[in-house]
This record gives structure tokens, sequence and C-alpha cells, in this order.
């Protein structure tokens, strides 16, 4: 087996000046373009992940390249086109902020650490910012997953490509992975902060609807534990909020498919409410760091226009944690953790230190 090539290395020299420590930001993944085409080679990607969808190779491959993408591309890409910004995809914007604001944080806190950010599916690849980084000199990654609650559908992987990467690498950097902080007392004060200022500004509707992306009912079964990890955040946020039992529901969303899923469904769930007489709701995305299709347009768009039209009166979506400080801070806080014993305290120049403190503060100001 052939390795690639290492970048180029004269023994004795110096470390570079760079920091040699890096943290790798990964998210789902976007298409490049609101388009047919692109959509198509993003959903051919995503959909052919084994850990995305668990049915035999052969069979999926035949439903997945005679169907859906030759249907759903340009579905989809109307989807994405409604929510596109002149930034580009919102996923991928938000994305890319929480990385450099990150890299702000640290430096103020003294910590001379790179971080880069990357996509699953879709650019910037995995394999392409751990090759960047090698090339940089980094030698030590923190691989930091933007999803709070761990799945074999999402957080697995996001390591199946480090791994994957490393598999055809000679010399490997050191590794450590986050795999979850879907009860950190920083992430869960944040999401609290996010939805009390929207109380305050626009009062309280009579139930909080905390919508998580769905997955097949049969990975709980199996031993996945996300389920589990969402009904923990929904609980410790409710508790933060001073929120009775019957004022919040706790659903899923985004289903693809026939097969059963983690239930109760978000958009059923607000038609039965609105049936039922709730006149008012506030929907909050709990499991999304940052807003993408599946906040913007599924639940602002898509599941407001369902609960209205079964009678609802009222319905607010609560934005993503996406800048916010106190939810970049949560960040530094378990990336320092994490980072315990890495040299990242290296003393960086004054000038790198105020340009990462501007950074930091020139972002966070509109909050």
């Amino acid at each position: 087996m052939s390795f690639a090539p290492e970048p180029t290395h004269t023994h004795g020299a110096r470390p570079a000046a760079t920091s040699s420590t890096a943290i790798l930001l990964c998210n789902l993944g976007t298409p490049d373009a609101p388009t047919a085409p692109a959509v198509r080679r993003y959903l051919a990607e995503f959909l052919s992940d084994a850990r995305v969808v668990e049915i035999p190779k052969a069979l999926w491959w035949l439903i997945l390249h005679g169907i859906i993408l030759r249907t759903r591309p340009k579905k989809s890409a109307a989807k994405y086109a409604s929510i596109w910004t002149s930034e580009g995809s919102p996923l991928k914007v938000w994305t890319q902020k929480q990385a450099l604001m990150l890299r702000g944080y640290l430096g103020v806190r003294g910590h001379t650490v790179e971080v880069r950010y990357a996509m699953r599916y879709g650019n910037p690849s995995i394999a392409s910012q751990l090759d960047q980084l090698k090339a940089d000199g980094v030698t030590r990654v923190l691989v930091l997953p933007c999803y709070p609650q761990y799945s074999g559908t999402t957080t697995a992987s996001v390591f199946d490509a480090v791994y994957g990467w490393a598999a055809k690498v000679r010399r490997i950097p050191e590794f450590r992975f986050i795999n979850n902080y879907h009860d950190a007392p920083g992430y869960i004060a944040a999401l609290a902060d996010k939805i009390r200022a929207h109380w305050q500004q626009n009062g309280q509707a009579e139930q909080l609807v905390m919508s998580f992306h769905g997955v097949p009912e049969r990975t709980l079964m199996l031993g996945d534990p996300y389920y589990c990890e969402c009904h923990k955040t929904a609980r410790l946020l409710a508790e933060q909020l001073g929120l009775a039992k019957d004022r919040y529901q706790v659903t899923f969303q985004s289903r693809f498919g026939k097969a059963k899923w983690l239930q109760p469904y978000t958009e059923p769930t607000l038609i039965k409410m609105a049936k039922a007489g709730v006149q008012s709701v506030d929907v909050v995305c709990p499991g999304f760091i940052g807003d993408c299709l599946e906040t913007l347009e599924e639940i602002s768009m898509e599941a407001r226009h369902a609960f209205l039209k079964a009678g609802g009166k009222t319905f607010n979506y609560i934005e993503c944690l996406n800048d916010s400080p106190k939810w970049i801070a949560a960040l530094a806080d378990f990336s320092v953790q994490h980072l315990a014993g890495w040299p990242t305290q290296t003393g960086p120049d004054e000038a790198a230190l105020a340009a990462s403190r501007a950074a930091a503060l020139a972002l966070g100001a509109r909050q």
C-alpha cells in the first residue's frame, strides 16, 4: 500500500512559528450552490454513507441512483434557494464564523490554537482540511463535531472520515475526539439565554417545542444513545427555564423514507396542538448549533405553515445558537478542557493576540 507524500521536511529544523495544535470543527455539509446538479453531488455523497443509511449496499444503490438522485435534487434545490444568502449556505456561513470566533476566544485566553472548519459531506472536506493542517506543521488535532448529541449517523461518521484520512497517511497527527456535549453546562446555559432573550422581546408562547433531528427508531434499539441524550438536553434546558413538564414538548423532524423514526414527529405534533386549541408555540432546535435548511426552511417555513393552517395563531421560530457570544464561550470552555495537557499556552505574540481579540469582538458585537 502506498501512502500520501509527506510535506517537505528538513531534519533538525526548528518548528514552524504557527501553532502545532489545531481544532477541526466539523459540520454535516451543504451543496456548493442551490442548484439541482450541486444538490445531486451532495446527496450522492451524503446518502452513500453506510452510517446514514443502513440498508444492504446493493439494494440501496439501486434505490439511490435509480429513484432518489433522479427526483429529489430538483425539489431540494428549490428549498435551498429559499434560504440561500449572499454569503452562501447558512450552515456554511455560521460554521465558518463559529470557527473564527472560537479561535479568537481561545486567543484572548492565551491559547495559541489554529481552528479550521470542515464538512463531512461537501466542501471543505475533512480530508482536505487535515491535509492543509498537516502541511502547516500541525501535529495535534482536536476533532469537534457540531453535534451536541452523539449519534452513529453523525458523530461516528465524522470520526470515520478522520480515520479514513489517517489510513492513507504515513505520519499521523495525534488526535482527540469530542463525542458529545449534550449536557455541558455552557451549552445548556447558552440555549436558555437564547430562549429568554426571545421571550423578553416577543413574550412567551403557550408551548415550547424542542425539535431535534430524527433518526430511524431501530438505531435506538441497536444501542445508539441519541434519543436519550436529546431528552436529557430537553430536561436540563426546561429546568434552566423553569418550565413545567406540561409547558414543553420534545419532537423529532426530518423524516426520510417509510421506516419508523423517533417519535413524536414535529409537524404532526404541531398540527395536533393547533387542532386541540393551542394558539401559540415557540419552536427551538437545540440539536443544531447553526441555522440551516432543516431549521430555516423545514421549521420556520413548512412547520409554520402547517401549524397556522391547522388553526394556530402565532408561530415563533427561535434561531439557533449561531454566533452567540455565550455559545462561543461555551465552545471555548470545553475545547480547553479537551486540550488539557497539550502545549497550547506558548506565549503568542501581542500582534497575533490582538488580531484574535479583534476578530472575536467584531463578530460578537451584534449580540
